[in-house]
């Protein structure tokens, strides 16, 4: 299907990781330089998500990292988990690492018992919004976030 390989995320990672995350933000025009702070579980991943009971993968293309993608467990809903982190590098795109790494993510979920995925992406995310509706995804709200001056859309699907 793609040559990307996927594993899950090692310590040694954690600069690679953190240099893709800017790179796709600054692409998709959700770079903040004064907001960048609010991405510290980006600095924690093994305790924010794997030590969690959550999941955190790497997707790697010739040694180096250019997908990620995480869930944690839902903090009110134990069926549910909570998707977050799924980056692609902006120069690797549309070769199908997004729905590689979304798929893990699933597999991953469903064998832990997990019923339902839940996300949120920007209004004007329209890339990420069309992915994740092309995935089965339904919007089920959106809400006006003030600190950070944007409105956000809320999928979820059942697994």
């Amino acid at each position: 299907m793609t040559d990307l390989s996927l594993r899950r995320y090692d310590p040694a990672d954690a600069d690679a990781v953190w240099d893709l995350h800017v790179r796709a933000l600054r692409d998709a025009g959700g770079d903040d330089e004064a907001s960048v702070h609010r991405d510290t579980d980006l600095r924690t991943v093994e305790s924010e998500y794997i030590d969690s009971g959550g999941e955190f993968l790497v997707g790697e293309r010739g040694g180096e990292v250019v997908a990620t993608g995480a869930f944690q467990p839902h903090l009110s809903d134990p069926e549910a988990v909570v998707l977050r982190r799924l980056r692609v590098d902006p120069a690797c795109q549309r070769r199908g690492y997004g729905t590689r790494v979304l798929h893990g993510l699933e597999a991953r979920a469903r064998k832990r018992g997990f019923e339902r995925v839940e996300l949120d992406a920007a209004l004007g995310q329209d890339a990420a919004v069309a992915f994740y509706e092309h995935h089965g995804y339904e919007r089920i709200g959106r809400e006006y976030v003030e600190p950070a001056d944007t409105t956000l859309l809320f999928f979820e699907k059942s697994l």
